[in-house]
């Protein structure tokens, strides 16, 4: 096997993808008022739409989710029609496209919040870390736990964007299961220490995880299903003291119900790949679908997991978004743009739409 497999398309589940090189949710704050995808969001992602398989921003699926500054939605005819824009424009340029939905639970902010109400989360306890909002970075505020009898609302808040996604031309969702947003709260005991049926063992925190991904496989089909994890990752305050079995048992479990990928950060997201112990290879061979890694891969790395069996897609974050054509560049072996931060989180078309592809390439 040779490095041009990552370059090779493969079968996910119904959907032929082009190639093995997945684009990472990155948030970029630019919504627009009613929380619609930017007027720009069409362009962005139809110039990307050479990897393998585009996976959108965190999409928040009720007013409650919402833990950041413009960041959009998918619970209103606005946001699905503004969102049928973007599905258009990528499936034009032959690409394939699903949607993260997220509920970021206790990373979140009164200001954020319907009526200024405080953030939910499975026990009251602040989130060591900020969010954007006004303008700026400020600390989260103190959540309340929610109600054994809300749960179920939850569910149907991730059932319901399942369907709008559907409705707005996405190929499937990704439960967002990662990152110490509200479904992996549920799922550490560093977040959770409810004494009831959500609560407790690795079988009860991992039990509004499984229920989300059983509602979503229910209403749009397993084959259009994914879940994204981060099993020792500190994003946002996250932490657990029993990471292996707790997330063996969720890899077995996710595999049983058929969803068509699972998505896992390795290691500490955005950081070190060897963060804190944990055996990803046992990992992966508890879940039998396809296996989509990330964190830290570049084409090398890619390519020795992949030919050592390890992987079956690799996720690029960042390096997409300063290179629309970064499949063709990993291909040719064509320099990287560099990423301007100043322009990562909000703002309008600079650094959004205006990074240059290579002459003659399809983002162009």
């Amino acid at each position: 096997m040779t490095d041009k497999t990552l370059f090779e398309p493969y079968t996910l589940g119904s959907l032929k993808l082009s190639n093995r090189i997945v684009m990472a949710p990155l948030t970029r704050n630019r919504a627009g008022a009613g929380l619609v995808p930017s007027e720009h969001a069409a362009t962005y992602y139809s110039q990307r739409a050479s990897a393998g398989l585009l996976i959108t921003e965190a999409t928040q699926i009720s007013p409650q989710a919402q833990g950041y500054q413009d960041t959009p939605g998918l619970y209103t005819s606005a946001q699905i029609e503004s969102w049928r824009e973007v599905t258009d424009a990528v499936h034009a340029k032959g690409g394939r496209i699903f949607v993260q939905l997220w509920h970021v639970g206790r990373v979140s902010h009164v200001d954020l919040q319907p009526d200024g109400a405080a953030p939910v989360a499975p026990s009251a306890i602040r989130a060591e870390t900020k969010v954007f909002v006004n303008n700026g970075f400020a600390d989260t505020s103190v959540p309340r736990a929610l109600a054994v009898e809300e749960l179920p609302d939850i569910v149907e808040d991730f059932r319901k964007a399942a369907a709008n996604a559907i409705a707005a031309g996405f190929d499937g969702v990704e439960v967002h299961g990662a990152n110490g947003y509200l479904l992996e709260q549920f799922i550490k005991n560093g977040s959770n220490t409810r004494t009831d049926a959500y609560g407790g063992s690795i079988e009860n925190r991992a039990r509004l995880l499984l229920e989300v991904t059983a509602a979503v496989v229910k209403e749009i089909g397993a084959d259009r299903t994914a879940v994204r994890l981060s099993p020792v990752s500190p994003a946002n305050g996250s932490s657990g003291s029993d990471p292996q079995p707790q997330y063996n048992y969720i890899a077995e479990q996710l595999s049983a119900l058929g969803i068509v990928y699972l998505h896992v950060v390795e290691g500490a997201t955005g950081g070190p790949r060897d963060a804190a112990p944990f055996d990803f290879d046992a990992l992966r061979s508890r879940f039998k679908q396809t296996y989509l890694a990330n964190n830290g891969y570049d084409l090398d790395l890619a390519s020795a997991r992949l030919n050592q069996g390890k992987a079956d897609l690799f996720a690029f974050g960042r390096p997409f978004i300063s290179n629309p054509d970064l499949v063709e560049r990993l291909k040719t072996g064509a320099p990287l743009a560099p990423l301007n931060p100043a322009t990562l989180y909000g703002g309008g078309a600079e650094g959004y739409i205006d990074y240059p592809a290579l002459a003659g390439s399809s983002a162009q």
